[in-house]
C-alpha cells in the first residue's frame, strides 16, 4: 500500500514524558485530521522525582508559547543557575557547575588557557570567580540575563527547579485544549502486524481497543511497547555507573530558596537537594552492592532539614539505553528509552531531545527505516556523551575512604571518556562535537572542580604579556562581583515575578 500521512498517534503513558510529548505534537505537528490519544492509568504511579532541569527546557517552553512567569507559578518553580557538587573530588571540596561561561576568549585563545598560565604564576583567582552564575549562586542572587552581548550579564543562562507532577498537569491542560484525548486504563495486550511486526492496536483493561499509525512509548522503566512487545534490547551501563537504587522524599522548606541544585557525595553514592517554592526535594542515589535499602533510607531521613512530607519512595533502575529507541512504528521517549541517573538533571532534556528529533523526522505510514536510523543515531550520541560526562564525576575523585569511592576511582571508563580526559590533561583541550549536550564550560567545571589540571596550555597564550593580561582578568572578576551583588536575592526575585498563586 502507498504510504500516507500519519493520522492517528497513540501515546502510552502520561507523566512528564507523556504530556511533554502530547503537548509538543499537538502544537508542532499541525495536520488536518491528525488525532492524538494518550492512555494512562491512575493506578500506575509515575517516577515523579526529577525536579531539576537544564537551560534547554526554556527553549521547549518557548516553542510551545508558554509564559515563563505563569509556568513557574503553576509548577512552584525556582530558578537554577547550576549545580553545586560537594565532597566529590575529596571530602570538604566543593564547586559549582554553572550554566554559563568562564571569562571570555582573549586574542582568540580560550579563557581557561590564559587563566591556567596566570594561576600557575600566582596571578589569578579561582577560576569560578570568573563565572557570573557561580558568583551569583553563592550569593543567593538572581536576575534574568541581558540580551546585550557586550554586557557581563549576557554571559549566563538558567534553568528551573519545579514540581514535575505539576508540570505534567500543566501540560495536560495545554495538550487537551489542543485536541489531545486522554483515556484512562491499563494496556492488557499489544496487537502487532504478523508480517511487519508493527503495532496495530492496544487493548485496555476496560475493554477498549485503540488503533494507531504511530505509537509512542512513555510507559517508564517497563518499556511496555518498545521492550515488552518489540524486544528492542537494552544496553546495561552499570559497569561505569554503579548506582542502581534511589530513595526520595520531600520535606518542608525551612530557609530561603537558593538558585541551584546541590549534589553531595555520600558513602555509597550521592544525595540531591532541590529547593522549590513550597518544599525541598531530597534523594539518595546509591549502589545496592555497597549499601542496603534500609541504610539508604536512614541516611536520607537523617539529612532532612525539615519535617518529611511523605514516606520515602524507593526506586530501582539499571543505567543504560535501549539498543533501538525507534523500532518499526514505535518510538520510546523518557524512561522507556533508557535511564541516566539524575546527577546532571538530564532526564527531561532527553525527553525534549527525543521529541525534537521525532518532530524533525516525522514519518508517514511507510516508516522509512532511514528516519528511524537517524533518530537512533542522534539519540545514541546524546546518551553516550551524557554517560561519559556522568562517569567523569565518579572516576575523577581522590576519595578512597569508602569501598564505593575506591571502586569508582579505580574502575575502567569508556574509551571515549579516557580519550577526552587524556586530551585535556596533555594540552587543556576540551573535545568538541557537533552533537552532544555538554559544551566546554561544563567539562571545564568538572575537570577543574575535581582537580584535573592540564600539563600545558595553548602556547598562543604566551604572546599576551603577563601584566596586562592579569589586569584584564582582575577587571573581569571585579565586574562579575559587582553584577552579582547588584542582583536581587533569589527569594525576592521569585516573590516579585512568579510566586505560586500570582498567575492564573
Amino acid at each position: 500500500m502507498a504510504a500516507t500521512e500519519i493520522r492517528h498517534i497513540v501515546i502510552v503513558g502520561g507523566g512528564t514524558a507523556g504530556w511533554m510529548t502530547a503537548a509538543a505534537l499537538a502544537a508542532l505537528v499541525r495536520r488536518p485530521g491528525l488525532t492524538i490519544d494518550l492512555v494512562e492509568s491512575e493506578a500506575i504511579g509515575t517516577v515523579g522525582v526529577g525536579e531539576a532541569t537544564i537551560p534547554h527546557i526554556r527553549a521547549f517552553n518557548q516553542r510551545l508559547g508558554l509564559d515563563e512567569d505563569t509556568f513557574m507559578a503553576r509548577t512552584q518553580a525556582t530558578f537554577k543557575l547550576g549545580i553545586e557538587f560537594r565532597d566529590w573530588a575529596r571530602l570538604g571540596n566543593s564547586y559549582i557547575h554553572p550554566f554559563g561561561a568562564y571569562g571570555r576568549s582573549i586574542d582568540r585563545v580560550g579563557f581557561h588557557h590564559h587563566w591556567l598560565r596566570l594561576r600557575r604564576a600566582g596571578a589569578a583567582a579561582d577560576i569560578h570567580d570568573y563565572s557570573l552564575p557561580v558568583v551569583a549562586a553563592r550569593m543567593g542572587r538572581f536576575a534574568r540575563p541581558d540580551t546585550d552581548p557586550r554586557s557581563v550579564m549576557s554571559t549566563f543562562s538558567y534553568a528551573f527547579q519545579f514540581d514535575a507532577g505539576l508540570y505534567a498537569a500543566y501540560l495536560r491542560e495545554y495538550a487537551e485544549a489542543r485536541g489531545v484525548v486522554r483515556t484512562e486504563g491499563k494496556v492488557t495486550r499489544v496487537e502487532q502486524d504478523p508480517d511487519s511486526g508493527h503495532i496495530r492496536a492496544i487493548d485496555l483493561d476496560r475493554g477498549e481497543r485503540i488503533e494507531g499509525d504511530l505509537f509512542i512509548d512513555c510507559s517508564g522503566f517497563r518499556g511496555l511497547l518498545i521492550e515488552g512487545a518489540l524486544e528492542a534490547g537494552y544496553e546495561d551501563w552499570t559497569q561505569w555507573l554503579p548506582c542502581d537504587r534511589a530513595v526520595a522524599v520531600p520535606c518542608d522548606t525551612v530557609e530561603p530558596s537558593i538558585p541551584y541544585t546541590r549534589a553531595t557525595a555520600l558513602e555509597a553514592g550521592w544525595s540531591w537537594r532541590i529547593p522549590l517554592q513550597h518544599r525541598v526535594g531530597n534523594g539518595y542515589v546509591y549502589s545496592s552492592a555497597f549499601l542496603s535499602d534500609d541504610q539508604a533510607v536512614e541516611r536520607l531521613m537523617g539529612r532532612l532539614e525539615g519535617p518529611a512530607r511523605a514516606e520515602p519512595r524507593l526506586l530501582r533502575f539499571t543505567t543504560g539505553r535501549r539498543r533501538r529507541q525507534w523500532l518499526g512504528n514505535c518510538v520510546a521517549i523518557g524512561l522507556s528509552s533508557g535511564f541516566l541517573e539524575p546527577l546532571e538533571s538530564t532526564s527531561i532534556h532527553l525527553i525534549q531531545a527525543a521529541i525534537t528529533n521525532l518532530v524533525e523526522l516525522f514519518p508517514d505510514t511507510g516508516f522509512d527505516p532511514a528516519d528511524a536510523d537517524e533518530f537512533n543515531r542522534v539519540m545514541d550520541l546524546e546518551y553516550d556523551r551524557i554517560r561519559d560526562f556522568l562517569v567523569l564525576h565518579y572516576n575523577a575523585t581522590e576519595r578512597d575512604d569508602t569501598p564505593f569511592w575506591d571502586h569508582c576511582r579505580t574502575m575502567a571508563v569508556p574509551d571515549s571518556l579516557a580519550e577526552k580526559v587524556a586530551l585535556f590533561r596533555e594540552r587543556g583541550v576540551v573535545a568538541r562535537y557537533r552533537d552532544g549536550l555538554f559544551l566546554e564550560p561544563s567539562w571545564l567545571a568538572v575537570y577543574f572542580g575535581q582537580r584535573i589540571e592540564p600539563d600545558a596550555w595553548d602556547p598562543l597564550s604566551d604572546r599576551a604579556p603577563d601584566g596586562p593580561l592579569a589586569d584584564t582578568l582582575e577587571t573581569l572578576r571585579s565586574s562579575i562581583q559587582r553584577a552579582a551583588a547588584a542582583m536581587p536575592s533569589h527569594e525576592a526575585f521569585v516573590r516579585a515575578c512568579c510566586a505560586a498563586g500570582a498567575h492564573a
